[in-house]
């Protein structure tokens, strides 16, 4: 069977800690930081990449 290239890893918001968006990301790539929308404070937030459990 072969390995998994891919990351499942959660969004989670820098204002709020809110995870507002699940996604995946390649292994060898670098940490993910995205301008992306929060429906609680109804504007676009910084999010970074948290490892689902």
């Amino acid at each position: 069977m072969a390995k998994d290239k891919r990351e499942h890893v959660m969004l989670v918001c820098s204002e709020t800690g809110d995870i507002n968006y699940y996604t995946s990301r390649s292994k060898t790539s670098n940490k993910l930081e995205r301008m992306k929308f929060n429906p609680r404070l109804r504007k676009h937030t910084l999010h970074k990449e948290k490892k689902r459990k």
